[in-house]
């Protein structure tokens, strides 16, 4: 039997959805996944140019596989969270190497991949192949606290009950539930928003738990703040961009020169280097990774 939530939120957006090229019917299963990788914490707007960017460079896994992974980081300019692009790298080698260059349409050897997600896997079996399966991102959750739950915002952490809701919730045709999937995730980017609803455009209004119990305000653990002018992560940011710009191994002075305090910095370099997105060629000396081994 139909949820009550399908129909209305189904007929909406067949209505509202907007176009991005991830959603085309020639778009490719990398591409897809190449777009979930750059959505994560970063809006639409910013990711679009960079994902147009990026496969007229890396049309393939193999292609992007086939280039230095800090060619990829290179590539990924301002979008944030770095780490992305050396995941999305190891994740096409993986493919290259794995799967004869090609994404994996099974569930278990997508969340093999690495740097693929419970949530990441779903939404590439969901949306490349068509399959049937819970696709909880922030909007959907969100979605679902609201209308099921009665509750402003979801839990911190995805929790059982939610797995649960969700399950409950989709279609049982494969090609519906995949649409499904989308379908409820647009509506919570574009109407069910965190900080202003519009719930006077909302097609399952009548239904939402919370509006009919008059919005009660979130009484929940603190919510994360998104703060990013002083942290690290500005800094780490500013000391990519640097080596980013650089055609040459960059050497410690010029790094020394995007912020003045010496400790943070060196934290924030340091942070760098363990995680891959730098490499340190000599004594004060750094670049991109190559994955090449660094002479001693």
């Amino acid at each position: 039997m139909p949820h009550a939530l399908n129909d209305p939120i189904l007929d909406w957006y067949t209505e509202h959805a907007r176009e991005l090229p991830w959603r085309t019917e020639d778009a490719t299963p990398w591409a897809v996944m190449v777009s979930e990788f750059m959505l994560q914490q970063t809006p639409v707007n910013r990711v679009l140019p960079m994902y147009e960017a990026w496969l007229a460079r890396w049309p393939t896994p193999t292609a992007l596989a086939d280039d230095e992974p800090g060619e990829a980081v290179r590539a990924w300019g301002r979008l944030g969270y770095p780490r992305r692009a050396l995941r999305l790298h190891a994740a096409a080698t993986a493919i290259r190497d794995l799967h004869a260059g090609e994404v994996p349409d099974v569930h278990a050897n997508l969340l093999a991949l690495p740097g693929v997600g419970e949530y990441t896997a779903a939404a590439i079996a969901s949306f490349a192949f068509r399959q049937r399966h819970a696709v909880l991102d922030t909007n959907v959750r969100r979605v679902f606290a609201r209308t099921v739950d009665g509750t402003e915002y979801p839990p911190q952490s995805t929790t059982p009950a939610e797995r649960k809701t969700a399950a409950s919730a989709m279609p049982d045709v494969d090609e519906t539930a995949a649409t499904w999937a989308v379908a409820i995730m647009e509506l919570g980017a574009l109407v069910c928003t965190a900080r202003t609803p519009r719930c006077g455009d909302c097609p399952v209004a009548a239904l939402c738990a919370w509006r009919l119990a008059g919005k009660p305000a979130y009484d929940g653990p603190p919510r994360r703040g998104q703060t990013y002018a002083g942290t690290d992560r500005q800094v780490r940011g500013k000391l990519l961009a640097v080596l980013r710009e650089a055609s040459e191994p960059v050497p410690q002075a010029l790094l020394d020169e995007v912020w003045e305090d010496a400790v943070q910095r060196a934290r924030a370099l340091d942070g760098l280097v363990a995680d891959g997105l730098v490499e340190p060629v000599a004594e004060g000396v750094y670049r991109l990774p190559t994955g090449a081994p660094v002479s001693p």
